[in-house]
């Protein structure tokens, strides 16, 4: 019991997902697309790329 309002609002959240338009920066795609590096770099500076030199301290 009680699980009315949950689905109520999951059912709401996927409608407005499913319907929604969001703006997409096509530049920023377009950046990221043609970038040169192996690593994705993020803002923050950390990059994804599982082998890098800094993440030798976590073997």
């Amino acid at each position: 019991m009680g699980r009315g309002r949950a689905k109520a609002k999951q059912t709401k959240v996927a409608r407005d997902l499913k319907y929604s338009s969001p703006q997409t920066d096509f530049e920023r795609l377009q950046r990221e697309l043609a970038g040169g590096s192996d690593g994705i770099e993020h803002r923050d500076g950390v990059s994804d790329d599982e082998w890098a030199p800094e993440d030798d301290w976590r073997r």
